[in-house]
């Protein structure tokens, strides 16, 4: 497990994982900023004040507040957009760390779309978890690792399994493997948590699941290809 993680730690700062994240950050970074100034626009055209002095005071507080809010946002949509490149991360892991294995198949990109909203929910799941358990005594970050550990380490499991199994087989192989799969989500619930690093977790967590998987996968499959053979 440790040299899977230092495996795949290495792999985020390698050529092909920065394009991604590159790519990725350019186009959150565009989408935020339109975002943001449509929400400045729409704001300082409806709201309307007696005083001058007063509504630009207003104007400038929301734009401020409206940036606030785009800084949180950033690891989540960074997420989303990254998540439409899960696969080619993967295959990209797969051919460097596996050359000798048949690679996995893309996932249709309907379904690449729904995981990546999945992945984007569960990150801001994550943020809003870690602020109300900062809230709460004796709880605080103990039941944010471990129920993120959980989250993550169940779907980006489950889209390295994915590329080689059906969904239900999947599920059952990550079932089987569930403190396996946890502990490895441990890591991935550190990374999450660590701001402005956690921008590279859909990566990280990739790269690490599909080492995971193809560990795990190899002994499910072998009482298969025994009897096969």
């Amino acid at each position: 497990m440790i040299a899977d993680a230092l495996a795949a730690l290495s792999d985020v700062v390698s050529a092909p994982f920065r394009r991604v994240l590159l790519r990725s950050l350019g186009l959150t970074i565009a989408v935020l900023v339109g975002l943001w100034l449509l929400l400045v626009s729409v704001i300082g055209s409806y709201l309307v004040l007696p005083w001058g002095w007063l509504e630009t005071l207003v104007d400038w507080l929301a734009g401020a507040g409206l940036l606030v809010g785009m800084v949180f946002l950033v690891a989540p949509v960074t997420s989303l957009v990254a998540g439409l490149h899960l696969d080619e991360i993967a295959e990209t892991v797969e051919t460097t760390a596996f050359p000798g294995d048949r690679p996995g198949v893309a996932l249709p990109i309907g379904q690449s779309v729904v995981l990546s909203l999945k992945f984007s929910g569960l990150v801001i799941l994550a943020n809003l978890i870690a602020l109300v358990l900062l809230l709460v005594p004796g709880v605080n970050l103990v039941a944010f690792y471990l129920a993120n550990a959980y989250l993550l380490g169940r779907e980006y499991f489950e889209l390295a399994a994915l590329r080689y199994r059906s969904y239900e087989d999947a599920r059952n192989l990550r079932r089987a493997n569930g403190g396996r799969v946890f502990l490895a989500g441990l890591l991935v619930a550190l990374m999450v948590s660590i701001p402005i690093v956690n921008l590279l977790t859909p990566l990280f967590a990739t790269s690490l699941m599909v080492r995971l998987h193809r560990r795990i996968g190899r002994a499910a499959d072998l009482p298969q290809t025994v009897l096969s053979g």
